[in-house]
């Protein structure tokens, strides 16, 4: 079903509650029936001068090729009203003990060569972020683009806002589910953690919902050794 509702610009839900129920068919239906722009496609370019390695995490399944972005013929995902994406990056810096590649011999920055002339050299800014559209009917996509200063960069998770730390939560869970072999030290509490203290003001009780389906998780986990030492 999955599969079916990407290839026609649709959208599947799995529901097994009423809950599930209500926020689907109620709360998102006008995201999903009214849709405002297609062929959304969003890029990320990192500043190499201060990210060394980056990389997405999910949308495993919506992954374009970089020449893609700016050809109109290549179909895209549509957005409705109301509807909203989070596209979360996990980085390294330069400088960072994180950094799993070795450093390339020849595609690392210099700072002993003079800049390219398709590049700028600024050291204020962390990333650009484009995203096109076309508008109902249109056939030539529109422009967006916006640069994340250094400025805008928090020092820490604990810093970030509440929405991108529920969102962080939620991405960890995903990767503990699925046995990512880059989370070393992200477990079922780290989860927890992120997400009650950034439950805030959830007038539906869907987040209370989901840190139910992690605590479940754990003590599934934690089923087979049980079973193994009987």
């Amino acid at each position: 079903m999955q599969t079916i509702a990407q290839a026609g610009n649709g959208n599947a839900a799995y529901i097994d509650s009423l809950e599930e129920a209500r926020k689907v068919l109620r709360d998102e239906m006008t995201s999903v029936l009214f849709p405002i722009a297609n062929d959304v496609k969003i890029q990320v370019e990192f500043n190499p001068r201060l990210v060394a390695k980056y990389r997405l995490i999910g949308y495993d399944t919506r992954l374009l090729q970089r020449e893609d972005f700016g050809n109109d013929a290549v179909d895209a995902g549509d957005m409705g009203a109301g509807h909203e994406v989070t596209a979360i990056y996990e980085i390294a810096t330069l400088d960072s003990a994180g950094r799993l590649i070795d450093p390339s011999r020849y595609g690392e920055p210099r700072s002993d060569l003079p800049t390219p002339r398709t590049s700028y050299a600024r050291d204020d800014e962390m990333a650009l972020v484009r995203v096109r559209y076309k508008l109902p009917g249109a056939t030539e996509s529109r422009l967006l683009e916006r640069p994340i200063l250094n400025a805008d960069v928090v020092s820490g998770v604990t810093a970030a806002p509440e929405e991108t730390r529920f969102a962080v939560a939620v991405a960890l869970f995903g990767q503990l589910l699925r046995g990512d072999p880059y989370v070393h030290e992200g477990n079922y509490e780290t989860v927890l953690s992120l997400a009650q203290e950034a439950k805030g003001a959830d007038t539906f009780g869907y987040r209370p919902a989901f840190t139910q389906i992690v605590r479940l998780a754990e003590s599934a986990a934690a089923l087979p050794a049980l079973a193994d030492g009987q």
